[in-house]
C-alpha cells in the first residue's frame, strides 16, 4: 500500500519517528497541482507506449509520498509500490521490488509469475527454494523482472513506485538502472522518491541520479515547500475552519512550509504554536545529537545567534580556532542542519531546528551566550546587517536578562525602526521598554524620556502598526496619568487618538472625546500641530454631526492658510475631502482631492499621499471611472507598505482596488487582492470592507466558503458604531446572501430592516444598491400574486427611490433596475440593460439580461440573444450560479445555443454544484424569482431541468413505484447510490417525498420524454 505523509517521516532522524503517531492528517492534497500535472504528463507519455521515469526529490516531510498517493488514487493503471529500507549500503537487496512483487502475488495469485516462481524466489522466499546459482544469475533475474513488468503493462499502463531511494542498496539501484536504460519497458512509469536532505556529498545516490537523468524519458522533479497561502489552506483542512491570519503567520513562519510540521502544530493543543510539540522537538533534535561534540557545541552557539548568522560573528562568540570552527560547520552542513545562505553566510535549514536547539540550552548557558552576542555586535556592528544591529543588540541583552542594558538598547532600536517605517518592530520594542521600566531603577534618567512620553510613543507605534486594541489600552493609560489642564494640547492629541480608535473598533462614534479635544484646543496656541489635531476632530465629528463638522472644517481650512506647513495643509485638505464625501457630489469634490494628491506627491509626503489616494480612488469609483479608481488605489498600495501602514491605510487601498476590478470584471485579480488584504489581518472594523467584498464575490461565484465569509462580515452589524457606508454595504450583503441560498423569506426580512436604516438616503451610492437588492426579493410583476408584506416593501422601495438622486452611471442603472423590478415589462428591463451597459459592470449587466430574457420569453430571438450574452458574461466571470440560471432558463425556453453544458468553462475553484441548495437558490442569486412568484409550474420545470440524465432514469423508475433496491438492480448500481439519487431528485424538484416526485414527473410529461 502507498504510505501516508506520516509514514514517510517515520524514519526521519534515523528512526526516531518509529515511536511517533501523527494525530492530524489532511485528506486533501494542498498546493501540488503543478506537481500532479508533471506526473500525469509522464503517464500520458507512457500511455503512448513511451517509457518514462520521474525522480521526485524533496525534504523529509514535504509530502513526496502524499503526492504519489494522490496521483495513484484514481488511476486506470496497475500500481505497484515498494519501499527501500534503512539497513545500510549492503542491507536487504531488492527490498522495494520484493515488496511490490509480494503485493502483486497477494492480489493476483502466483499465476502471475507464469510458472517461474522458483526463479522469482530469489526475491520472494515464500515462493519456494530458489534454483542453484549465485551472483552469476543476477543478469537473468533482471531479465525476468523486465519481462514480468512488460507483460503486466500490456493490458494497461504499469506504475511502479519506489520510495525512499536514498536508502536503496546497490542491487536495487542496479535493477532500476537496468529497467530505465536497458529494457525500457513500454507503458511502464517508474516513480522514485528520495530525500534531498539526506544526500551528503559522498552519498552513492548522487552519481546514480546524475547517470539516470541522462537517459531518455527520465526527469527529476523537486517538491518545494508550501507558501503562506498553501499553509493557510492546509491548516483550514486540518482545523476544520478557516484559520485566522495570526495563526497562519505564526505557523507559516515556524513550520516554513513543511506539511508534516504544519500537521504537528495543528495537532497540538496550541494552534498558535506557542511551544513546539514534544514529539516534534525530539525529532528535530535527533539529528543534532548525532554530530560530534565539537560540532554540537558550535551548533548551540549558532542557534543563539538566530536563524541566519555569519562566520565571523560565530567565530567571535565561540572563541574556537578557525580549523575547529570550519570542521564543526562542515559536519553540520553535511547533516543538512545548516545550509549556506546566498550571501555567503549560514542559516539553519529549518527555523524549528534552531528553536529546538536554542530551547535545549541550560538557562545560565543561554543567558551567557546571548550576552556574548550583544557584546560582540556592540563592539563590531558590521558583523550583522547595519539596519539590524540595534535590534539584535536589544534582543540579546533582553535574553541575557541584563535589564538596564536591554532598556537602553531597546530605545535605540525603536528609534532606528521608526526611521525605517518598521512600525510593528518599533511597537514591540517600545512595549518591551514598558515591560522593563519598573525593573530598572532611574529608568527616566537613564533614557531621558518620561513614562508618559513612552506610553504615548508606544500608543502611536501601535496605531501605525495596526494594533488598535493595544493602542486603545495604552492611550487610556496615558490619559489617566496626564494633567489635561497643564498640557491641553497633549490631552487633546490623546483624546483624538482615542476617539478614532473607538470608531475603528466599532465601540462608539468617538464624538464625546472629539468635542472635549476641540474644547481644549480652542484656547491653545495655533501652530502646525494644532492644525492637524483640529483636522482630526473634524474627521471624527463628520459621521455624527455633519453640520458641526462642516462649520469646523471651514474654520480649520481658513486657519491652515495662515501656516506654511505643507504637510499640515495637505492633511487638512484630505480631511475636508472626507467630510464632504457623500454629501457633495463626487464630481465636485474630485478637483480638491486631485489637488491634495498632487501636493503630497510633489512634496514627497508619502503618508498623506497614501491617505489622499484612498479618497480619490473611492470617489472615482462612485463616478463610474472604474479603471482610474483601480489605478489610483494601486498607486497607493506600495506607499502604504513603504511607510508601514499596510494593516490600516493599506487594506483600504487594497479593498478599493479590488472593488474597482470587480466592477471591471477582473474577478480573479480582485480575489487575489482581497486575499492579500485578509493576510494583513486588519484590526477592528477596518476588516469589514475587504471581508464584505470577498463575501459578495464568493456568493456570485457560488464558492463553498461563501456562507462562512458572509457570516463573518455581517457580524460587524452587531457593533455599536459603523460608518454609514460600511453598515449599508453589509445590510445589502445580508440580503444577497438570502437570495443566493434561495431563502426569499430571510432575504425579504433583511431587506425590511435595511430599508429603515437612517443613512440610506445620505449615501446614494450605497442606498441604490440596497434598494436594488431589496427589490429582488419581490415576486416579478405579472407572474404571481404579492402578499401584504411584499406590497408594503414595494411601496417603501418606491418611496425611497424617489428621494435618491441619479447622478452617475451606476446610480442611473440601479434606478432603472429598481423600476423594472417594481413595475415589470420588457421596456423597463431594456432600459435597465442599456443603463448597465453604459455603466460597464459585466455582472450587473448579465443579471439584467437574464431578467430581460425572462420577461420577453415569448419573443424567441430576443430571449435567445439576452440569454446567450448573459451566459457568456457569467462564464467569463466564473459566476457559476448565474451560468446555471441562464442554462436552466435556456432549457425551459428551448433555447439550445444558450444552454451549453452546465457549468462548462466556469472558472474558479471551490464552487457548489447544482445540488439541493443550488437548485433552490440559483434563480434568486441570478436575479430571478422563486417558485412563489412564477405561474404555471415554471419553478418545477426549472428544477427538473437541473436533473442529470441518470437522475431522469431514476425518476422514471420512482414514478413506476420501484424501491431503491429494484432501481439499483435495473440500473446496475448499488442501493446506496440509488438512495442518493432519489434524495437529490427530491431536493431538486423541491418536493417532500417520492410520491410527490412521481406526481411532478407525470404532470410535466417527463416519463414521455
Amino acid at each position: 500500500m502507498i504510505t501516508t505523509i506520516g509514514d514517510e517521516i517515520m524514519s526521519y532522524g534515523r528512526g526516531m519517528l518509529d515511536l511517533m503517531t501523527v494525530s492530524a492528517h489532511s485528506t486533501v492534497l494542498v498546493g501540488r497541482e503543478p506537481d500532479l500535472a508533471t506526473l500525469h504528463e509522464a503517464l500520458k507519455r507512457v500511455r503512448a507506449a513511451e517509457p518514462a521515469a520521474v525522480l521526485v526529490g524533496g525534504e523529509a516531510g514535504v509530502g513526496k509520498t502524499r503526492l504519489v498517493e494522490e496521483f495513484c488514487r484514481s488511476l486506470d493503471a496497475r500500481v505497484l509500490v515498494g519501499q527501500c529500507l534503512e539497513l545500510g549500503e549492503e542491507g536487504l537487496p531488492f527490498a522495494p521490488f520484493a515488496a511490490a512483487l509480494r503485493e502483486l502475488s497477494r492480489r493476483e495469485g502466483r499465476a502471475v509469475f507464469e510458472g517461474r516462481e522458483a526463479e522469482f524466489a530469489r526475491l520472494l522466499p515464500e515462493l519456494g527454494p530458489p534454483p542453484e546459482g549465485g551472483e552469476t544469475r543476477r543478469g537473468h533475474l533482471f531479465e525476468l523482472a523486465g519481462a514480468l513488468f512488460a507483460r503486466l503493462a500490456e493490458e494497461r499502463p504499469l506504475v511502479l513506485v519506489v520510495e525512499d531511494l536514498h536508502w536503496a542498496d546497490r542491487s536495487t539501484r542496479d535493477l532500476i538502472a537496468f529497467l530505465v536504460r536497458s529494457v525500457r519497458v513500454p507503458r511502464l512509469l517508474l516513480i522514485a522518491t528520495y530525500r534531498t536532505d539526506e544526500l551528503h556529498r559522498g552519498h552513492p545516490l548522487r552519481p546514480f541520479l546524475a547517470e539516470l537523468e541522462r537517459a531518455r524519458g527520465v526527469q527529476r522533479h523537486d517538491l518545494d515547500r508550501l507558501d503562506r497561502d498553501g499553509t493557510a489552506e492546509l491548516l483550514g483542512h486540518l482545523l476544520g475552519a478557516e484559520p485566522d491570519p495570526p495563526t497562519v503567520d505564526a505557523i507559516s513562519r515556524r513550520a516554513q512550509g513543511i506539511p508534516f510540521f504544519i500537521e504537528q502544530f495543528a495537532a497540538s493543543a496550541d494552534p498558535r504554536c506557542g511551544d513546539i510539540p514534544e514529539t516534534l522537538r525530539d525529532l528535530l533534535l535527533s539529528r543534532a545529537d548525532q554530530l560530534p561534540d565539537s560540532a554540537q557545541r558550535v551548533l548551540r552557539v549558532a542557534a543563539v545567534g538566530g536563524h541566519r548568522f555569519g562566520h565571523e560573528l560565530l567565530a567571535r562568540v565561540t572563541g574556537v580556532d578557525e580549523t575547529t570552527l570550519e570542521s564543526a560547520l562542515r559536519a553540520a552542513v553535511a547533516a543538512q542542519l545548516i545550509v549556506i545562505a546566498p550571501d555567503g553566510g549560514f542559516e539553519f535549514r529549518h527555523a524549528l531546528v534552531r528553536e529546538a536547539v536554542h530551547d535545549d540550552l541550560l538557562p545560565g548557558e543561554r543567558a551567557r551566550l546571548h550576552a556574548s552576542y550583544a557584546q560582540a555586535i556592540e563592539a563590531e556592528p558590521h558583523l550583522v546587517d547595519a539596519d539590524r544591529a540595534p535590534a539584535e543588540i536589544a534582543h540579546h541583552w533582553f535574553a541575557a536578562r541584563d535589564h538596564a542594558r536591554a532598556l537602553v538598547a531597546a530605545h535605540r532600536a525603536a528609534d532606528a525602526a521608526g526611521s525605517r517605517y518598521a512600525f510593528a518592530e518599533r511597537a514591540r520594542l517600545l512595549d518591551r521598554m514598558l515591560e522593563l521600566w519598573d525593573q530598572v531603577p532611574g529608568a527616566a534618567d537613564l533614557l531621558g524620556v518620561g513614562h508618559l512620553d513612552l506610553l504615548e510613543e508606544a500608543a502611536l507605534a501601535a496605531i501605525d502598526s495596526g494594533e488598535l486594541m493595544r493602542a486603545k489600552t495604552l492611550t487610556r493609560a496615558a490619559l489617566a496619568d496626564l494633567d489635561s489642564a497643564a498640557e491641553p494640547v497633549r490631552a487633546a492629541r490623546l483624546l483624538v487618538r482615542r476617539a478614532k480608535l473607538l470608531r475603528n473598533a466599532g465601540k462608539s462614534d468617538g464624538a464625546a472625546e472629539a468635542r472635549e479635544a476641540y474644547r481644549l484646543l480652542v484656547e491653545a496656541p495655533r501652530d502646525a500641530a494644532w492644525l492637524k489635531l483640529a483636522a482630526d476632530v473634524v474627521y471624527v465629528l463628520a459621521a455624527t454631526d455633519p453640520g458641526e463638522s462642516d462649520r469646523l472644517a471651514q474654520s480649520v481650512l481658513a486657519t491652515g492658510a495662515e501656516f506654511g506647513d505643507e504637510a499640515g495643509q495637505v492633511a487638512v485638505e484630505i480631511t475636508y475631502s472626507k467630510v464632504c464625501s457623500g454629501r457633495l457630489p463626487a464630481a465636485e469634490s474630485l478637483p480638491a482631492m486631485r489637488r491634495s494628491v498632487d501636493r503630497a506627491r510633489d512634496s514627497g509626503d508619502i503618508s498623506n499621499l497614501a491617505a489622499a489616494l484612498v479618497n480619490l480612488s473611492d470617489s472615482l469609483f462612485e463616478t463610474g471611472a472604474y479603471a482610474a479608481s483601480a489605478a489610483a488605489a494601486a498607486e497607493g498600495v506600495p506607499h502604504a507598505d513603504r511607510i508601514g501602514v499596510s494593516r490600516t491605510t493599506g487594506v483600504y487601498l487594497l479593498a478599493n482596488h479590488a472593488e474597482a476590478l470587480m466592477a471591471l470584471g477582473r474577478w480573479d485579480e480582485a480575489d487575489a487582492l482581497l486575499a492579500e488584504a485578509a493576510r494583513h489581518d486588519p484590526p477592528g472594523t477596518l476588516a469589514a470592507p475587504g471581508l464584505r467584498l470577498r463575501g459578495r464575490l464568493r456568493l456570485a461565484r457560488g464558492h463553498d466558503g461563501a456562507e462562512a465569509t458572509v457570516q463573518r462580515a455581517v457580524a460587524f452589524l452587531a457593533k455599536p458604531f459603523l460608518t454609514n457606508e460600511t453598515r449599508l454595504a453589509l445590510l445589502e450583503l445580508r440580503i444577497l446572501a438570502g437570495l443566493a441560498t434561495g431563502d426569499t423569506a430571510a432575504a425579504r426580512a433583511a431587506a425590511a430592516v435595511a430599508l429603515t436604516d437612517r443613512g440610506l438616503t445620505d449615501r446614494p451610492r450605497y442606498g441604490w444598491a440596497v434598494l436594488a437588492a431589496a427589490a429582488r426579493t419581490l415576486p416579478q410583476p405579472g407572474l404571481g400574486a404579492s402578499d401584504g408584506s411584499a406590497l408594503d416593501l414595494a411601496g417603501t422601495i418606491r418611496e425611497l427611490a424617489g428621494r435618491l438622486p441619479q447622478r452617475y452611471p451606476a446610480e442611473v442603472a440601479y434606478a432603472a433596475q429598481v423600476a423594472a423590478s417594481l413595475d415589470g415589462g420588457a421596456d423597463r428591463w431594456r432600459e435597465a440593460v442599456a443603463a448597465w451597459r453604459a455603466d460597464g459592470q459585466p455582472y450587473q449587466l448579465a443579471n439584467a439580461l437574464l431578467s430581460l430574457a425572462e420577461v420577453v420569453a415569448a419573443d424567441r430571438p430576443a430571449a435567445t440573444a439576452a440569454l446567450t450574452e448573459a451566459r457568456a458574461l457569467a462564464v467569463e466571470l466564473g459566476a457559476r450560479p448565474l451560468v446555471e440560471a441562464a442554462e436552466v432558463m435556456a432549457r425551459r425556453l428551448g433555447v439550445r445555443g444558450a444552454a451549453g453544458s452546465r457549468g462548462a468553462g466556469v472558472r474558479g475553484a471551490g464552487v457548489r454544484g447544482a445540488g439541493a441548495a443550488g437548485a433552490a437558490g440559483v434563480r434568486d442569486a441570478a436575479g430571478l424569482r422563486g417558485s412563489a412568484g412564477v405561474a404555471g409550474g415554471t419553478a418545477a420545470v426549472m428544477s427538473t431541468a437541473l436533473l442529470t440524465a441518470r437522475e431522469r432514469e431514476v425518476l422514471r423508475l420512482v414514478a413506476e413505484g420501484q424501491s431503491n433496491s429494484r432501481i439499483a438492480q435495473n440500473l446496475f448500481i448499488s442501493p446506496k447510490t440509488a438512495s442518493v439519487h432519489v434524495s437529490r431528485i427530491i431536493a431538486k424538484l423541491e418536493v417532500t417525498n417520492r410520491v410527490e416526485a412521481a406526481a411532478v414527473a407525470h404532470r410535466l410529461g417527463l416519463l414521455d420524454t
